[in-house]
């Protein structure tokens, strides 16, 4: 049949076209089909600081996602009496539009590659971070740098924030400890640490775009930001400071140094549980005696270590359920900043039970300022905060805030072995001296409830 030619005029690349010697050998294995499983070294936490002054640390993990914070010293501590309240408008205003992108496109954008973009502050931070696939950095990085960068704060645009700002001051009035926590601070300091995280009722609405533009401006510098990167490699992390961080160079407004005065402050209610916490002034973050306040915090009790479980095992609730029959619960607090820090004693209790609740818990204190602390409760404590700690460092939030809070604090991240030799070292005349310095210190008062029964701080 024409057409069709004969099967031994068949060309050879029908079969034989990438094939070379005898047919009748084993086929060799391509390389190319047989999946080479990667060797990842392990790698250390890394630092170094940019040319402006800009610190950047990361740890490549090799993670497929990659998390990114841009740490900044302005907090609420860095607000004046002028713009008080601004730093919680300027957490709510990271979604607005800026000069590079408009609201819709950043939204779009990010959700676009299933990336995540949120801002968080605390008295002395402002914190920019992102989450995303690891191939997507410099896609991410774009937003994240005009977000916190090139702002607009278009008058419209802020003055629509209003309702969000009252809907976030509702949800925190929901939670007691938070007013109790807020109010303490007023009451301790005479300003910086004073100032709230929310803004207060006759500022609703008043702050203006000049303000934060300014407060931008005077605090977004390059001697007051760290990079912080987990899952992300050393040399790109550098990039989003050199190539897209473009901020002014040098330290900025210096912010005031925290004055701690003592006081109290009461908000009564008809609430028949009073929520009191008192306080006084403890150790600077970072320092050897904010580890012996911490061994204290776990001594007394820092709350339940199993989920819904009671705090019965603690030094707090033993010794309080002796003063009194009623419901109660009780806790040690303790906070530290970089110049500052506050320990104290938190308790709820009914209206009518709470002098006896409050004055058996600072009865704990004292006790353990006059060496009632053994060994195994020091013992004890010291397996409970390395616990912690370590476990925070597991999670990619806790590590990252971790990270952050000591490059800005200290300019270098020491190692969690470090970290655990210091807790180690600590022993119980160091606790004791903690304990001493709160029985001794001047004392600050928050509480909240049906006061009838609550005595006033200078009858503690």
């Amino acid at each position: 049949m024409k057409g069709i030619r004969p099967l031994n005029q068949l060309s050879k690349r029908c079969y034989a076209a990438s094939r070379s010697g005898s047919l009748i050998d084993p086929l060799p294995v391509n390389p190319r089909k047989v999946p080479v499983k990667p060797v990842f070294q392990p790698q250390d936490v890394q630092v170094s600081k940019l040319p402006s002054g800009m610190l950047v640390a990361s740890l490549e993990n090799y993670s497929p996602t990659s998390k990114i914070g841009v740490f900044v010293k302005a907090g609420s501590r860095y607000e004046t009496p002028d713009n008080v309240g601004l730093t919680h408008v300027l957490r709510l205003a990271g979604n607005l539009t800026t000069k590079g992108a408009s609201a819709f496109k950043i939204c779009r954008s990010v959700e676009a590659v299933g990336a995540s973009l949120s801002i968080t502050s605390s008295k002395e931070h402002m914190v920019y971070s992102a989450e995303f696939l690891r191939d997507d950095f410099h896609t991410v990085v774009e937003y994240l740098a005009h977000v916190i960068t090139e702002p607009e704060f278009r008058p419209w645009e802020i003055s629509d924030l209003t309702p969000r700002i009252k809907i976030d001051k509702a949800l925190a009035k929901e939670c007691p400890q938070i007013g109790v926590i807020e109010k303490l601070h007023e009451a301790a300091y005479k300003n910086a640490l004073a100032n709230s995280l929310y803004c207060p009722d006759f500022n609703e609405g008043n702050i203006k775009s000049e303000q934060l533009l300014s407060f931008v401006a005077n605090n977004y510098t390059s001697g007051r930001m760290a990079i912080v990167g987990v899952g992300v490699k050393h040399s790109i992390l550098r990039q989003l400071g050199e190539q897209y961080l473009h901020v002014r160079a040098g330290a900025g407004v210096p912010g005031a140094k925290a004055v701690y005065r003592g006081g109290e402050l009461r908000v009564q209610s008809a609430d028949g549980l009073v929520h009191a916490l008192v306080a006084s002034e403890a150790a600077p973050m970072g320092s050897a005696e904010a580890n012996a306040f911490s061994l204290l915090q776990r001594a007394l009790g820092a709350g339940p270590h199993v989920k819904r479980g009671a705090n019965i095992c603690s030094k707090l609730s033993q010794g309080i359920a002796k003063a009194t029959t009623q419901p109660f619960d009780a806790t040690a607090f303790s906070a530290t900043y970089s110049d500052s820090g506050l320990f104290g004693i938190y308790t709820v209790s009914q209206y009518d039970a709470a002098a006896e609740v409050i004055r058996a818990g600072l009865a704990q204190v004292t006790a353990i300022a006059e060496g009632g602390l053994s060994a195994e409760d020091l013992a004890r404590a010291k397996n409970q905060v390395k616990a912690e700690y370590l476990m925070s460092l597991e999670a990619t939030e806790g590590f990252l805030e971790e990270m952050g809070a000591q490059l800005l604090t200290t300019g270098a991240i020491s190692t969690p072995d470090a970290a655990l030799q210091g807790i180690d070292a600590v022993t119980a005349s160091d606790v004791a001296n903690a304990a001493k310095k709160f029985v001794s210190g001047k004392k600050t008062m928050a509480s909240t409830g049906h006061l009838i029964n609550t005595p006033f701080v200078d009858e503690l």
